[in-house]
């Protein structure tokens, strides 16, 4: 018993400085197997702690929102398939495997099975499930709806007044988008597109600091997520694009017309290629940060099945302030990608709605693009 209050303590003390609770989750089904070995075996028959595993499972999405060890949530299960029309259940029906209305959730992903209990891959299904990065994208949503009329009430109400509550703790942040963003980038007509560029920073913001929080989702760390910003981003400028911009890509001035056929297809895979890298930036560097924290905890539990109890516990100081002192730095990481993210953005967009181009105009921008990633 005091064994495992003391690897209670420890897990509740990793988690809350890691802000990813539930670093034992993988072990859930091996407890009682654990429990039941003898004080007296061997390190070599014990069951080795899967940090790989582990990790996964608290990057990945999920049909149900694990708050913490051995508390989840379950959320809504919604499936559309021709014969049977659409049908919504509780995800905690499909929970350790089981089978609930001939539907089993395989490693994540809901299929229908026959009576012997095998995936039937002729049975097409549409899920439109509310998963845990959709619940998190949600309530992020409802952050936002809440906070910023409370902050255009602020400035109706307080015209000509100090701001108060919400709009003087938004406001410094709402300033520096609109300054050192959006008017250098864009130039003089950074009005239009200044409302994108402050929902696209507070949306990643909110995100990356949601990402933190114990037990919460890792949405700005899902590639798909960072995959719609982007496209947006790409649509935007796309659009918006002038003819000095399309004349830049499609007749690039000061290059000599043997070389056109060269620099023509560059320039047009270099439209592609700024999207790309938006998406992959944000979704490399959040969700390395959460690997790294979750390999360090991971050590931990590692040292107690190698080593025993006494190991776990010489170890846990050094992984601990480790630990915290990454979560410091991913505190500044959230920040640091919102702004990137925008600043590219606007970078972009500027790109395209400015009048003139010069010829290494594009350099410089993918340059500045590198430098910042």
């Amino acid at each position: 018993m005091m064994r495992s209050a003391i690897n209670k303590v420890l897990l509740a003390t990793a988690l809350i400085l890691s802000s990813l609770v539930g670093a034992q989750a993988q072990e859930h089904g091996h407890e009682g197997e654990t429990h039941a070995k003898q004080e007296g075996e061997t390190h070599a028959t014990k069951k080795k702690f899967d940090v790989g595993a582990m990790i996964m499972h608290h990057i990945k999405d999920d049909h149900g929102w694990e708050l913490a060890h051995g508390f989840t949530i379950p959320l809504p299960v919604i499936l559309y398939s021709k014969d049977r029309g659409v049908e919504v259940f509780s995800s905690s029906r499909l929970a350790h495997e089981q089978v609930y209305n001939g539907y089993k959730n395989v490693h994540g992903k809901i299929h229908r099975v026959n009576e012997a209990g095998t995936v039937d891959h002729e049975a097409k299904l549409y899920n439109f499930s509310i998963t845990k990065n959709v619940a998190s994208l949600l309530l992020s949503a409802a952050i936002m709806l809440l906070l910023f009329p409370a902050v255009s009430r602020g400035y109706t109400n307080n015209k000509g007044k100090a701001p108060k509550g919400l709009q003087s703790l938004l406001e410094p942040i709402i300033l520096f988008v609109r300054d050192e963003i959006a008017k250098p980038s864009i130039g003089p007509k950074y009005t239009k597109f200044l409302p994108y560029l402050l929902t696209l920073f507070f949306f990643i913001l909110i995100n990356n600091l949601l990402g933190l929080l114990p037990g919460a989702a890792n949405l700005t760390g899902n590639i798909t997520v960072t995959l719609v910003l982007a496209v947006i981003t790409f649509l935007i400028v796309t659009f918006s694009g002038n003819k000095h911009y399309w004349l830049h890509i499609l007749k690039p001035t000061g290059v000599p017309i043997a070389l056109l056929p060269i620099m023509i297809p560059v320039e047009i895979v270099g439209v592609f290629m700024k999207p790309l890298s938006l998406m992959i930036r944000l979704f490399a560097n959040i969700t390395a940060g959460h690997i790294i924290i979750l390999s360090l905890l991971g050590l931990i539990f590692m040292a107690n099945h190698m080593g025993g109890m006494g190991t776990s516990i010489a170890i846990s100081p050094v992984v601990l302030f480790f630990t915290l002192f990454l979560n410091l730095i991913e505190l500044l990481v959230a920040f640091l990608q919102a702004f990137i993210f925008t600043l590219l953005t606007a970078m972009y967009i500027g790109s395209a709605v400015e009048d003139h181009h010069e010829a290494d105009h594009g350099i410089g921008y993918e340059g500045t693009g590198s430098e910042l990633g």
